[in-house]
């Protein structure tokens, strides 16, 4: 009898079903290309509205940096309302469009998931996957409320200095502590309501009892939960690593190549990092899916011992 590991399931879920990774990065990537083309088209708009006359075009024309400066508060003055009500419309529209196409991507994923795993165990499973768009609500709000609160760090730390007394090393200290703090609290709520979906998907539960479930997970099982996250946190880090060190590839002939290979290059590589993102977060949620549909303890060969989350304890 040895000890089931969920981490390494997840890892090697990673590469049998590959599919899954895919359509993460599907459904992912379509809504960032959509979230590129809009800002764009909308800051197009927005510059379309700007009035320019032919005293702001030849200051423009000058190179010279404070003419340039110059013409350009010209051309800024006043439009700042409209703006901030693009932005604001156009952050409504997203929020609600990712709301959305979270809930349909993630709820096939964990579906699939959780049919993997009940195929192997026989166990009967249940869906609401239309619970999820509450919980992906949750999930927007918490963000919203991080990048709100991240403005008022800012003020905040800036009432630290003052004309008669400036202090900007105090603000710059107290500005980095609270979105440390924002940082932190907006990566454990968002990692939470993200392992609740699961109980979504998988167990049929609403938004509020997911979370009591998803918190039961955590209390009843806090080893082999700290060690997925751990071990994916890891090799989160290592493809950073990976990703950083091949960039300074093409950056190192920048003198050489053509700036359109640097770039391509670069561009690659970052795209292999969020790929290789994203299969680590399939593997991550197969590691959740896996406490929940795998006996803690089974039968496996010994050498499938490695990355046991609790070697030795029995039921954590």
């Amino acid at each position: 009898m040895k000890r089931h590991s969920p981490t390494l399931e997840g890892f090697q879920i990673m590469f049998r079903l590959p599919s899954l990774g895919l359509a993460e990065i599907a459904w992912r990537w379509s809504f960032g290309l959509a979230v590129g083309a809009l800002l764009t088209l909308s800051l197009r708009e927005y510059l379309a509205t700007l009035p320019v006359t032919a005293r702001e075009m030849f200051l423009l024309r000058t190179r010279q940096p404070a003419l340039i400066l110059q013409a350009l508060s010209r051309i800024l003055e006043g439009s700042a309302p409209r703006a901030v009500a693009a932005l604001i419309v156009l952050l409504l529209g997203l929020t609600l469009a990712w709301i959305l196409l979270a809930s349909v991507g993630r709820s096939a994923i964990l579906k699939t998931l959780f049919e993997y795993f009940q195929e192997r165990s026989g166990k009967p499973g249940t869906s609401r996957p239309g619970s999820l768009v509450h919980l992906n609500f949750l999930r927007a709000a918490v963000t919203i409320a991080a990048l709100a609160a991240s403005f008022g760090a800012l003020f905040l730390s800036a009432a630290a200095s003052s004309n008669t007394d400036p202090s900007p090393g105090s603000v710059l200290l107290i500005f980095y502590m609270l979105m440390l703090f924002i940082g932190l609290a907006w990566v454990v709520l968002n990692w939470f309501l993200s392992l609740a979906a699961i109980f979504i998907v998988g167990r049929g539960q609403e938004t509020f009892g997911a979370l009591r479930a998803a918190a039961d997970l955590c209390w009843t099982r806090p080893l082999s939960v700290t060690a997925a996250a751990i071990w994916f946190g890891l090799a989160h880090a290592l493809a950073f690593v990976v990703a950083t060190s091949a960039a300074a590839v093409p950056l190192a002939f920048a003198e050489v190549l053509p700036a359109g290979v640097i770039l391509g290059g670069l561009l690659l590589v970052t795209l292999l990092y969020f790929a290789a993102v994203d299969f680590l977060y399939i593997g991550r949620l197969a590691a959740y899916v896996s406490m929940l549909e795998v006996p803690a303890i089974q039968v496996v060969p010994a050498d499938d011992d490695i990355l046991s989350d609790i070697p030795g304890l029995v039921g954590a």
